[in-house]
């Protein structure tokens, strides 16, 4: 397949239908360097055209929750108390800055998640 910059959904399907042919080959081959730069080509054309914003700040804790197995008892001694924490679930409590820095060095979310509009 002759790679070119991806500009249409055809060919973005094109190479993504080559790309899984040769998803295995080995990294030191010919086929393995196609399939290096079909995935980046990929990435750019989803980036620009699929663009994935940023994770709504309740859903963010939430997974970030199961990841770990915590309970929203765990949660409540992060961001203080337990109510806080059905409060903020069921939307009736925005979260403050303090609870943001507690989320974001205790369970490492992103800032850019967590100060997200919701």
């Amino acid at each position: 397949m002759e790679v070119r910059v991806i500009k249409t959904e055809e060919y973005y399907n094109q190479c993504l239908k080559r790309l899984e042919e040769i998803f295995h080959a080995p990294t030191d081959s010919k086929e393995g360097d196609e399939a290096e730069l079909l995935s980046i080509l990929i990435e750019k054309y989803e980036d620009e055209f699929y663009p994935i914003g940023a994770p709504d700040p309740i859903e963010a804790i939430k997974f970030r929750m199961e990841q770990m197995g915590m309970t929203n008892k765990e949660l409540a001694q992060i961001i203080g108390y337990k109510s806080r924490v059905s409060e903020i679930f069921n939307r009736k409590r925005k979260l403050t800055l303090n609870m943001i820095r507690n989320l974001h060095e205790k369970l490492n979310i992103p800032y850019e998640s967590l100060i997200a509009n919701y």
